[in-house]
């Protein structure tokens, strides 16, 4: 990875029209980066970052949930949640479970293969936040967290 400011990687001549600019752009080459390392891990495990969302999101749940609970606890959202809970459940990894009392809701379930699958990506992951993250300490990790929650607020 490249070192130095934003400006020089990119060799970008003139100055940026302003800060929200630089940052703007920052956090998309930022982005970029780190999905780009962490979607190739996934993938050695046979999952889409979407994929492994929705696993997480079910696993740390302990229990099925609404197709649309689902959607608004996705990282990033997702258009097609139908085919990519298709593809799961094809993979064994999710089960789907009408409601009881209301024959419209669907409940999405993590199936045993899903946990053990997670419990073999559960180290590397953790191992791949240490390698792109680790170099920051627990202090800037703490105000880099907020100040994006902060930058955030702004689309509410």
């Amino acid at each position: 990875m490249a070192h130095g400011t934003l400006q020089t990687e990119i060799k970008q001549t003139q100055p940026f029209e302003s800060p929200e600019e630089e940052v703007l752009l920052n956090l998309f080459r930022t982005s970029d980066r780190l999905q780009i390392e962490v979607e190739r891990l996934l993938r050695s495990f046979g999952l889409t970052f979407s994929q492994y969302n929705v696993l997480r999101i079910l696993r740390g749940a302990g229990k099925p949930l609404p197709c649309l609970e689902i959607v608004g606890r996705l990282i990033t959202p997702v258009p097609a949640i139908t085919g990519l809970i298709d593809r799961l459940e094809k993979a064994g990894l999710v089960v789907r479970e009408r409601s009881e009392q209301d024959r419209r809701v669907i409940y999405i379930g993590i199936t045993k293969k899903a946990l053990e699958l997670l419990v073999g990506v559960d180290h590397p992951v953790n191992d791949l936040h240490s390698k792109l993250l680790g170099h920051l300490s627990s202090a800037e990790l703490k105000q880099l967290s907020r100040l994006l929650e902060k930058a955030r607020e702004a689309d509410e």
